[in-house]
């Protein structure tokens, strides 16, 4: 079942303040991810926020267009490639996925950058944890 709930959406100011404020992060071109973990009851062992600057595209529609597939892209790989090694937490990750690109790119692209983000993110929270 690949939907993409409400509770998977990161939409709480104290999680977002605390996310900006003390929350890892690193570039995977198109893409800057920041993420922490944070003690707190869960449904789904992650939330996502995605976000497209409007200093960059200055028209709706083009912001639209790259959250819809920043979107698509992350709904259709999120149970394999991130939900799944993160079962065993006890923590829910919230994560910000922001677009940096200067131009607008296919589906495709975007779609084999975020599963090359989830393993880069996978990577670095072993490593935080050792």
């Amino acid at each position: 079942m690949n939907k993409f709930f409400k509770e998977e959406r990161l939409c709480s100011k104290k999680s977002l303040d605390l996310l900006f404020k003390k929350g890892s992060s690193f570039l995977l071109y198109p893409y800057r991810a920041t993420f922490i973990f944070d003690a707190q009851p869960h449904k789904f062992p992650a939330q996502v926020v995605i976000n497209v600057a409007k200093k960059r595209y200055k028209h709706a529609n083009d912001r639209n267009l790259i959250k819809r597939r920043t979107r698509e892209a992350y709904r259709l790989q999120k149970q394999i490639l991130l939900y799944e090694p993160l079962a065993n937490k006890e923590e829910l990750l919230l994560l910000s996925l922001q677009y940096v690109g200067k131009e607008i790119y296919p589906y495709a692209f975007l779609e084999k950058r975020l599963a090359q983000l989830f393993k880069k993110l996978l990577t670095q929270i072993n490593n935080e944890n050792n």
